[in-house]
């Protein structure tokens, strides 16, 4: 019998964010990955990996291909997930090999874990590889079936008049009524363009058939400004804010204010959560706000 490890700090986030579900998928896991070794005839190649949501196990195919597993709760983010890679196929993006529709389960490429762009000492040149990235990767329409932005404006513009006032500071409060316009106003045209939605350094690896992959996509259709944020916020420098957010908005050829607003309408998005849960607004997502709403 196949003795399948899965790390306890992915049980507690599968239980903080998703509650019962997440320890069904839990308690689920190691018999799922026996199944799907069996049923893909893979073989064990090294120790249990994981992400916030994903159990990721090292295996090689039946010819020795190395490749990984990737077991996942289903949810409204990752559902979109196989659709993009195969729509990617490869380029710029990791392959997908196998797929499970029901589980969501995929057979990925396997890619290098130890070169990963948080590791690249120049923050700003990580800034531009993330930005190529993205100038591919949104150079299409997104394929049928893929979540829509213009659906998560609407819902967000639904929900801010609900949850800001909620808020006790009033430069706070202020600053979040600014996304909440600024979304109003490029909300009607939200876009066609295939999204990543998660594109930071931590979900950009290395390989031998690229220099730079991303991986790990919670796939959108719509504005490619909506895509920028990721790359703006990790490695936090609020005196990077406007420098990265150019970068990104020449290198993508967006019009600035437009990406700006679709920028501005991320960090309410995640102020939006955070209200929810009750917890401390991030005072980095502020500063971001703060910043570029001057820029």
């Amino acid at each position: 019998m196949i003795r399948i490890h899965v790390p306890d700090e992915l049980a507690a986030t599968q239980l903080k964010y998703n509650g019962e579900a997440g320890r069904a998928f839990i308690t689920a896991l190691p018999t799922r990955a026996a199944d799907f070794l069996d049923r893909w005839n893979l073989r064990l190649d090294g120790p249990s990996m994981h992400g916030v949501t994903a159990l990721v196990l090292p295996v090689l195919r039946p010819d020795d291909t190395p490749a990984v597993l990737k077991l996942q709760l289903l949810d409204d983010e990752s559902e979109g997930e196989p659709t993009a890679l195969r729509h990617w196929n490869g380029n710029h993006a990791v392959r997908l090999l196998d797929h499970d529709p029901t589980t969501g389960t995929m057979l990925l490429e396997r890619l290098d874990q130890t070169r990963m762009l948080s590791h690249h000492p120049d923050a700003h040149e990580a800034t531009l590889i993330i930005a190529d990235l993205l100038a591919h990767l949104t150079a299409e329409p997104a394929p049928p079936g893929i979540r829509r932005l213009g659906d998560t404006a609407a819902g967000m513009l639904t929900q801010a008049p609900l949850a800001l006032p909620r808020i006790p500071a009033p430069e706070t409060r202020a600053l979040l009524q600014d996304c909440a316009a600024a979304l109003r106003e490029v909300a009607p045209d939200p876009g066609d363009r295939l999204l990543h939605w998660d594109l930071h350094d931590e979900n950009v690896l290395a390989t031998d058939r690229a220099p730079w992959l991303a991986i790990d996509p919670k796939p959108l259709a719509g504005d490619p400004g909506f895509d920028l944020w990721p790359a703006i916020n990790n490695r936090f420098d609020p005196d990077d804010i406007v420098w990265r957010f150019d970068a990104l908005t020449a290198a993508l050829s967006l019009d600035r204010e437009r990406a700006r607003a679709w920028t501005l309408a991320r960090v309410l998005q995640n102020a939006l959560w955070t209200i929810k849960d009750n917890a401390p607004l991030d005072e980095q997502d502020l500063e971001l706000a703060r910043r570029l709403r001057q820029a």
